[in-house]
């Protein structure tokens, strides 16, 4: 629409024609308060605390609900409007507990910022406040009713957002109440939203309510370690007897590529870095076969020891490397560098959950055609084929949800079952299990109306799921290709599974998707690369078995439970694990290493659409270390010198390591993210993980990344069109094993839970009720 002119306290202002007023004062700096108001949900204008006076209009406007126009004149602070706003905080106040000091909400509740601006020093009210016990609603979810003011910001959140439409309002008036779909609890997706936009303290957190406030705790932006959806999640850290503890997690900055959006696992599935069961001191086996603590210097000592020894009496061929989907890109790509220039063996691999390098072999030579996540959410048509977003990818269901809500985008849907998003799908393509290698001639026939409805459209973004597999995986690329104006996402399921991928933790495939057999740069980056291609997953445990492989060093993984392997069969090798647990396969390895958690560590991840984004070190666990760490140290104990494999203090390079202390800290600070975007701080140590990524952008065309945008905290594209066309490789669906976690699952981490655990086994006693949408 065209911009209009109008004027807000004496100051001209210019939005487009229809903005709503509230916003358009906000985008120019002028805070209008109100409870009720939530960005991209129906306007319910329910609590008058927005109120202005507009000239001409008789009566104050609610600034919520009113859309601006040119020449509009508007007032939003005289004394007729302050006592306007002091009367209704007077009447919010009039059974509202005044419990601020134990109340969770304390230090962020908008009604006590609201109160202490506008609220009066005493009320006309004399009733004795009705009392009402908390209710526990789930075990994530508590509601306190006296507390609560009707905003019904929850009621339109889990509704109108989530398409759950589990809470509603009994009774009317003064009567009127929150209450959940199950009568005394909630039967939903628990992913908390609603404690998130509630403005005061009437629902709260099970994972945190009463444990801090709000000034007590740091708080840290970071990647949530779950789901490949690459949710930015801030985590509230206090101080605690053996290191940080995470006391929160929410996004209530909005920062991240999911906006205010978290699902149950990134709002409260991360109490596993506090679990009793965390591996804390690094394990040897004893003479009499069982693991014991031992000290880190002993335990890089026997690893390193054996590793240099196998290495050197049978060969790197001897050796196996299995990494894992949840470590960042600094340490996948150093663990393929140590396999390769270290250990001289290309025998590594992943559990691979998607075939992202039959992806990347696709879409080869075709710059621009790969999706981004926020593209989820303002493609005007998506494609959707296979996947169930809702469960296994809850960030993407709500991009497409909002998408269609608001943007009035067309959404399609080509699947073998019914799936939650079919209630948002304009036209829906049923499937038998194994026909998605028949939707391209579907589609190409014409002759349906789900194929007249998509092949209609000018430009589409089309996001398919791991029922693509092997050569399905081309041939649908090549389908959207020759169509024209079309861009791809492929969904994995783990927080770094693309990002494994991507650094090269594959047997045949080096960073960036480069053929083992024609290395390219590498050839001369890489000292000693092996010229043939290395084993797979599963042919290691075969040459295991067989008593092929000497030794195998699994990092972050647990093969043993993911491929049902039987443990005698590694009885001849070495095995040495890094992890945070002590898993199936830890427990039967001659050396275990406590691993820090994503949480843990700094570093950059990439999710299932491609998005690179900055991970940041939260909180601390006493006795653990980040795997870049150990394979630093890994490395020195085989005699390796680590500037080979870290490029860091290059060219004498020095620098005062006080330089941000006193009374520079302040201009210290300010500089770092821009010297960090210019590629300027030095790197001073071996463990720095931002040394690696230089090395990273440097060798892999995809990961020339905008670095400004990315140590600013935002994400940032890849593009897996500069994949070279000589790294078409062969599809091999047969190593491709998709997790299919749930909202309520997340591989080990999941099981080492509580909460994720608490709510799995909630949800499970619910009555399952019929899937229609309330409206």
């Amino acid at each position: 629409m065209p911009d209009v002119t109008f004027t807000v306290d004496g100051k001209k202002l210019t939005a487009p024609a229809g903005t709503l007023l509230i916003e358009a004062c906000r985008k120019a700096g002028i805070e209008v308060p109100a409870f009720c108001y939530y960005p991209g949900l129906s306007l319910q204008a329910a609590c008058r605390m927005c109120v202005v006076r507009q000239e001409k209009v008789p009566k104050l406007q609610t600034a919520c609900t009113t859309t601006v126009a040119e020449g509009q004149v508007f007032v939003t602070e005289s004394p007729e409007i302050v006592q306007a706003r002091k009367a209704t905080i007077e009447l919010l106040l009039g059974n509202h507990p005044l419990d601020c000091p134990v109340c969770d909400a304390g230090g962020e509740c908008e009604l006590q910022d609201m109160t202490f601006k506008y609220g009066a020093g005493e009320s006309l009210y004399t009733e004795a406040k009705q009392h009402r016990e908390e209710q526990q609603w789930s075990p994530a979810v508590f509601f306190d009713r006296p507390r609560c003011i009707l905003c019904y910001r929850c009621v339109r959140m889990c509704g109108e957002g989530m398409d759950v439409w589990a809470l509603g309002i009994q009774n009317r008036g003064v009567g009127a109440v929150i209450a959940p779909n199950m009568e005394d609890h909630l039967d939903c997706e628990q992913c908390g939203m609603c404690i998130d936009v509630c403005p005061v303290g009437a629902l709260t957190s099970g994972s945190y309510r009463y444990h801090t406030r709000p000034w007590e705790m740091k708080h840290v932006s970071t990647v949530c370690t779950h789901c490949g959806d690459g949710c930015k999640v801030t985590l509230g850290v206090r101080q605690g007897t053996d290191g940080s503890d995470i006391i929160r997690a929410d996004n209530r900055d909005k920062s991240g590529i999911n906006g205010d959006f978290l699902c149950a696992k990134g709002r409260f599935g991360f109490d596993f870095v506090e679990n009793q069961e965390r591996l804390t001191k690094p394990l040897v086996r004893n003479g009499s076969g069982k693991l014991e603590p031992t000290t880190w210097e002993n335990a890089l000592r026997i690893a390193g020891g054996k590793l240099k020894e196998v290495r050197d009496s049978q060969g790197g061929a001897a050796i196996g490397v299995v990494g894992s989907n949840r470590t960042t890109n600094e340490e996948n790509y150093l663990l393929q560098k140590f396999a390769r220039t270290v250990l001289g063996t290309n025998n590594i691999d992943h559990q691979r959950t998607t075939d992202y390098g039959g992806f990347a072999a696709a879409i080869a030579g075709n710059e621009g055609k790969a999706a981004s996540m926020r593209d989820a959410g303002t493609a005007p048509a998506i494609l959707l084929a296979g996947g169930d977003p809702t469960n296994e990818h809850p960030l993407l269901a709500w991009q497409i949800r909002s998408n269609v809500r608001l943007n009035k985008a067309r959404l399609y849907i080509a699947h073998h079952r019914s799936i939650k998003l079919e209630r948002q799908a304009k036209a829906i393509q049923g499937l038998p299990p194994a026909g998605y290698r028949d939707l391209t001639t579907i589609l190409d026939q014409n002759e349906s109306e789900f194929a007249k409805a998509v092949m209609a459209e000018e430009s589409l973004l089309v996001i398919f799921g791991e029922e693509f597999q092997g050569n399905e995986v081309g041939k649908f690329v090549s389908w959207g290709l020759r169509r024209g104006n079309v861009r791809f996402a492929f969904l994995g399921d783990y927080v770094n599974s693309r990002g494994a991928a991507d650094m090269g933790l594959l047997p045949d495939l080096l960073p960036g998707y480069v053929p083992v057999a024609e290395p390219g740069v590498f050839a001369q980056e890489y000292a000693g690369l092996p010229a043939k291609a290395g084993m797979t997953q599963p042919e290691m445990f075969n040459a295991a078995a067989e008593g092929r492989l000497g030794a195998l060093l699994v990092v972050g993984a647990n093969p043993v439970k993911a491929r049902s392997l039987d443990p005698a069969g590694l009885k001849n090798t070495f095995l040495i694990v890094q992890d945070m647990f002590l898993t199936e396969t830890a427990a039967i390895a001659d050396v275990v290493f406590p691993a820090a958690s994503l949480y843990e560590k700094t570093g950059t991840v990439t999710n299932t659409f491609g998005d690179v984004q900055l991970v940041q070190k939260a909180a601390d666990k006493a006795g653990t270390r980040p795997d870049f760490e150990i394979l630093v140290r890994l490395a020195a104990a085989m005699g390796v010198d680590v500037k080979a494999l870290v490029p860091f203090g290059k060219g004498g390079v020095r620098a005062d390591l006080g330089q941000s202390r006193g009374a520079q800290s302040g201009e210290a600070d300010r500089h770092a993210v821009w010297m960090a975007a210019q590629g300027l701080e030095p790197r001073l140590s071996p463990f720095d993980p931002l040394a690696v990524l230089d090395e990273i952008e440097r060798l892999v065309p995809a990961y020339a990344l905008d670095r400004l945008n990315l140590f600013s905290g935002n994400d940032v594209r890849t593009e897996p069109g500069f994949v070279l066309v000589s790294a078409l490789i062969k599809p091999r669906p047969d190593l491709v094993r998709p997790a299919h976690d749930t909202l309520f699952t997340s591989g080990t981490l999941g099981r080492y839970s509580r909460g994720l655990q608490q709510l799995e086994v909630h949800q499970s006693q619910q009555p399952r009720l019929a899937e229609t949408a309330a409206d």
